[in-house]
This record gives structure tokens, C-alpha cells and sequence, in this order.
């Protein structure tokens, strides 16, 4: 039902690009760590873990995304929560025809290899109307595996047609009681913790235990096609949109531009790409 080509709604689903960096040690909480591009690491109190681009991959991919866990949260309660996490603004989502009656299906597919077998969910969750629905897949070996999870269309709660959040893709790895409380949303309702997490496995419960993810895609209608490979300079670039790191300028650089005064100096950097928002420099 999709294109031939700009069939993937998510940003560096083959990992290639880390702009930050390669690997982050001691990571517990919320943050984009020294890891690939647009994944977010959404954690409360969920252990302590090595994250990383991991040259480990499936057959006709180049890297994956690790998480290690390096310190155990065995006996889990209230709401300790691990997510890895990608966010996608309304503009980029019109194709789904969300909150109409011409709403389209969700095809979400991707690579996992873990020594953590067992059922995990995933959940995708509408941030502009408070909407979710949840779906699980069950890992049996430790081998690279695809899955493939179809979610139902929605007729219900259309997407801000606007560059701000609007639905958030989790994969979950931790999740405590309070969000396992009732029964997983496996249609789309009401935003609910208890319904949103539920069937979880505790990844944090062992230091031994390691997740692998990469080709992750998500397009439009019933069917998952294989992974959508773009070039590395088309997926950096779309990551530059929300972060770009440089190595090459400096404070002579910038005091370059135009002096107001003794104490101000203009300067012009020149962004790659035309960012989703003002940034803030780092």
C-alpha cells in the first residue's frame, strides 16, 4: 500500500550514525547517549547499563543497538520503567490518516538478538491525543530473529499536522507492577500505565543479560516489506535535524563575525540542515 522508497517513518533504524559517539558507560535515566542517532534511553530507577553501536547484526546490516546490563534491579516495584524509545513529529505522520475514516494500519518490524528470551512489548503511544496500543513478541533462541507487529488503524484522535512530538515507538525492557496492573491495550484506547506495560519481562534482572536491535521499520498499512536501506549521507542528514555535532568550530571561528562591543561579538553557523526547532548549543 506504501512508495517504493520513503516507506520508513523512523529515523537510523540500521544504527549507522552516531554523531555523539560510539558507547556510554553507567547509563540509568533519561537521555540521547553516546549511541546511534533519534534512540532515547527513557529509564526510572531500571539498573545501570553499557550502551553502544554494536558492530553485531544480522546479515546485510552493519551495526545494531546494545544495551548491556552492568548493574541488576532484581525485585522490581511501582513504576521502574525502561524504554528505548524513538519520537516522531505530526508532520512526518500524515500518511497514517489517523483520527479518519480512511485511518491506515501500522506496520512495525525490526531485528532482535538477546540471551533474555521471554515476551516483550511494544508499545506505540500518541502523544497528542493520549492514545496507545500495545503489541508483544516473544524471543525463543539467541539468535537474530525479525519480527513483525501490525496495530490496528485509528479512527480516533487525528495527529497535529506540526513539527512536535506525536507518537513516541517504545520498546520496552523493564517494566515495574504499576504498569502491569490490568490488561495490555492491544486496540487503541485511552492512555493508561496499568494497560500499558503488561506481559513485561524484567530485563534488568540479570548483569549477564544483553538486547540487540537494528533494521527497525515502521510504514504505513497491514504489510511489514523488507528493511528500506538508505544512504549514509540521507540518514545523516535526517538525524541533523534534531542534532549535529561538529568538531570544526571554534571560539576564533565564531569571534570572526561582527563586534557590537567590548563584551558582544556576532558570529553565523552555517547547520547542515534546517533544524526542527532553535537549538540550544552545547
Amino acid at each position: 500500500q506504501g512508495p517504493l522508497s520513503h516507506r520508513n517513518y523512523l529515523i537510523n533504524g540500521a544504527m549507522a550514525v552516531a554523531q555523539r559517539g560510539t558507547s556510554e558507560v553507567n547509563v540509568s535515566s533519561n537521555k540521547y547517549a553516546n549511541a546511534p542517532d533519534r534512540w532515547k534511553f527513557e529509564g526510572n530507577n531500571c539498573g545501570t547499563y553499557t550502551v553502544s553501536q554494536s558492530t553485531e547484526s544480522p546479515d546485510g546490516f552493519g551495526y545494531s543497538y546494545k544495551f548491556d546490563c552492568t548493574t541488576a534491579n532484581t525485585s522490581l516495584s511501582g513504576t521502574e520503567v525502561l524504554d528505548f524509545e524513538q519520537r516522531i513529529e505530526g508532520k512526518n505522520l500524515q500518511s497514517f490518516a489517523k483520527g479518519t475514516s480512511s485511518a491506515k494500519e501500522f506496520a512495525l518490524s525490526f531485528y532482535v538478538k538477546t540471551n533474555k528470551t521471554g515476551t516483550y512489548v511494544v508499545l506505540l503511544l500518541d502523544g497528542d491525543n493520549a492514545r496507545m496500543c500495545g503489541k508483544t513478541y516473544t524471543v525463543s533462541n539467541t539468535n537474530w530473529n525479525r519480527y513483525t507487529l501490525i496495530y490496528p488503524a485509528d479512527t480516533s484522535g487525528a495527529f497535529t499536522n506540526d513539527v512536535n512530538l506525536s507518537l513516541s515507538v517504545k520498546f520496552v525492557l523493564v517494566a515495574g507492577p504499576s504498569f502491569q496492573s490490568g490488561t495490555l491495550a492491544t486496540t487503541w484506547a485511552s492512555a493508561a500505565n496499568g494497560n500499558s506495560r503488561v506481559g513485561q519481562l524484567n530485563f534488568a534482572d540479570n548483569t549477564s543479560n544483553e538486547w540487540h536491535i537494528t533494521g527497525i521499520q515502521l510504514e504505513v498499512g497491514p504489510v511489514a516489506t523488507p528493511f528500506e536501506h538508505r544512504g549514509y549521507s540521507d540518514e545523516l542528514a535526517r538525524c541533523q535535524r534534531y542534532c549535529w555535532v561538529t568538531k570544526y568550530i571554534s571560539a576564533a571561528q565564531i569571534a570572526m563575525g561582527t563586534s557590537w562591543n567590548a563584551d558582544s561579538v556576532g558570529g553565523v553557523i552555517h547547520l547542515p540542515v534546517p533544524m526542527r526547532a532553535d537549538p540550544q548549543m552545547t
